[in-house]
């Protein structure tokens, strides 16, 4: 039997490894953020990624930074396709647009390194699974005692705590189209950052306490108002699907945040406020 400073000792060293790692972890992100990209990578993301070409420059840059470190750390599975770099540099292009912050307004929120190194990364899976077209989702379902199976096709999903699913045709899709609102990596990331809570609810990690009155007002009324709109068939901003769920809703809203900033601000302009406060950035003074 291990005596309690024998037990003591080895939760020390245990501890002192895991700051260890994760100090190395983070030397390494430093030294990615700070690598160029190279000019083919460059031009993968301007032929595939709409958004990219119109992101100011401060951005653009950061947003190298981002993907040198999100290729570095996901893994990118084939399921019937080959992976290649503009795989890669096409679903790491959208989904780190979600990670970019106007520097000026981190300053003006006095938000410490800390909470945006926290909140600002997808930290809980390295798995990306990718079909070449639409696949079909397997979904078992349960009726009192009876269990049955439902399939579904989907061009994507993101698994608690577990990979992304991604479809590549529907990805190319969205990203070569920033003003329709859909765009599957956008709205399957945006379930990641909201994961990161420990739980997938609409309500993810905001930057202080004092925001989540405000955001759960604004999200309840703007999502009871989209099923509204939605049994009118007078829905402009958001897509439907955003009525399933809260979940789905913020992932939705997600999408025409980037997508449709302009018409959002113009229609639904608490919801953009609130987004613009998330996310750090202002998509609407990008879109022209």
């Amino acid at each position: 039997m291990l005596s309690p400073p024998l037990i003591l000792s080895l939760v020390g060293l245990s501890i002192c490894a895991w700051l260890f790692i994760k100090y190395l972890r983070r030397q390494n992100q430093k030294k990615l953020y700070q690598k160029p990209l190279s000019s083919d990578w460059i031009e993968v993301l301007q032929k595939n990624v709409a958004l990219y070409s119109m992101l100011p420059d401060a951005l653009r840059k950061e947003l190298h930074g981002h993907i040198q470190i999100f290729i570095n750390e996901k893994e990118f599975i084939g399921q019937g396709i080959q992976i290649t770099d503009e795989i890669k540099l096409t679903i790491a292009g959208s989904a780190c647009i979600l990670l970019l912050q106007d520097q000026n307004r981190v300053d003006e929120k006095r938000i410490s390194q800390n909470q945006i190194d926290k909140n600002r990364s997808f930290p809980d899976f390295t798995s990306i699974i990718v079909y070449p077209d639409t696949y079909v989702a397997t979904q078992t379902k349960h009726d009192g005692l009876v269990e049955h199976q439902e399939y579904s096709a989907r061009a994507g999903e993101s698994w608690m705590r577990g990979p992304i699913v991604l479809s590549w045709k529907d990805v190319v899709r969205g990203s070569h189209h920033p003003r329709d609102g859909h765009n599957v990596v956008l709205h399957e990331f945006a379930h990641k950052l909201d994961e990161q809570n420990n739980t997938m609810d609409g309500l993810p990690v905001l930057q202080q306490k004092s925001q989540y009155a405000e955001w759960t007002k604004v999200f309840r009324e703007e999502y009871e108002a989209l099923k509204k709109r939605a049994q009118r068939g007078k829905n402009k901003v958001l897509d439907e699907y955003g009525t399933v769920s809260p979940p789905e809703f913020f992932a939705v809203a997600t999408e025409s945040f980037f997508e449709k900033p302009r018409r959002m601000q113009k229609r639904l302009p608490n919801l953009y406020a609130q987004l613009k406060i998330f996310y750090r950035v202002d998509p609407a003074s990008w879109h022209r």
